[in-house]
């Protein structure tokens, strides 16, 4: 795990893209370049009051001069879109972090099938737009409650042309609905990526059940709500000391982890950015997070949420 860097980067275009929807164009004051970025990339962008949000990069991946972030306004979230939209103007210094990328686009696939549920349809704007430069074929199913409140629609119009986009708004006469049944059996060489609110996550996991876990990828930014589970102690065995750690019930592993001195990275605490991500050995891990698959999960785990039965060794 390496420390991520934290830029302060300057407001140079707010776009009132939507009536809840914003788009932040950040530019480093000094410099004319900020580290690359890739179609899909994240960024941490961090509030006055230490909360940390994460938003996706939506203007194009080839462009290392500047990001570019949406944002919706959540009047019942947890404030940090609200202090955004609310406080930010032109000239406003963000704290953001250099970007991460838990969703990447997989090079030389077939074809792209990108599956967008309102703001979640941001990483796709870059994604789309790095298939069109590579040459790949894609397709994009757009779902939204409004028609008039589609964050990037003009934009990702224009780059998919109706061939290539297929928008299923709620407000429409008929109302249109995705069918994620419609995705139908695996394809070689497509490749499925999700993001968006859970009931549009939840009905794509089950509709590709089927599909090898390396074709289907997800992103979410909100963490996964268990309410039956209870979290129960566990001892946390360092590899390269050899000391043992109890983690108790009421607190994760990572902030047992800080008390004790190790600097370990993180962001969001809620298992869905990837910062604090490890590798372990010789134990049972409880995976609570949204990011890790099948196959990472054998020896990969998330500090911030997820925990062991009994014992682990982690190596950090």
């Amino acid at each position: 795990m390496t420390a991520r860097i934290i830029m302060k980067l300057m407001v140079t275009n707010i776009v009132h893209d939507t009536p809840t929807v914003k788009i932040f164009t950040l530019k480093h004051p000094l410099r004319d370049t900020l580290p690359v970025p890739s179609a899909g990339a994240h960024v941490d962008v961090r509030l006055p009051d230490g909360k940390i949000r994460q938003y996706s990069l939506c203007g194009d991946p080839a462009d290392d001069s500047i990001y570019q972030i949406a944002v919706r306004r959540e009047d019942d979230g947890r404030g940090g879109s609200r202090w955004l939209h609310e406080n930010v103007e032109l000239g406003s210094i963000l704290h953001v972090s250099a970007p991460r990328n838990n969703f990447p686009l997989v090079a030389g696939a077939k074809r792209h099938l990108f599956i967008g549920g309102g703001i979640g349809i941001t990483p796709f704007s870059a994604m789309v737009q790095a298939a069109k430069e590579a040459g790949e074929e894609f397709f994009v199913e757009y779902c939204v409650r409004s028609s008039v409140d589609a964050p990037l629609f003009a934009k990702l119009r224009a780059m998919c042309g109706d061939r290539n986009l297929r928008v299923w708004a709620g407000d429409q006469i008929p109302k249109l609905r995705f069918d994620a049944a419609s995705i139908g059996a695996p394809v070689e060489g497509m490749h499925i990526y999700c993001c968006g609110p859970n009931s549009l996550v939840n009905a794509v996991r089950e509709a590709t059940v089927d599909w090898p876990e390396s074709q289907v990828h997800f992103e979410v930014f909100a963490a996964t709500l268990d309410e039956n589970f209870k979290a129960e102690p566990f001892d946390m065995k360092i590899a390269s000391t050899g000391e043992v750690i109890r983690v108790p019930a009421n607190q994760s592993a990572l902030e047992v982890l800080r008390e004790r001195g190790f600097i370990v990275s993180s962001s969001c605490e809620l298992g869905v950015c990837g910062s604090c991500e490890c590798g372990y050995k010789d134990g049972t891990v409880i995976h609570r997070d949204s990011i890790l698959g099948v196959s990472s999960r054998q020896d990969r785990m998330m500090l911030c949420v997820s925990r062991a039965r009994v014992a682990v060794t982690v190596e950090l």
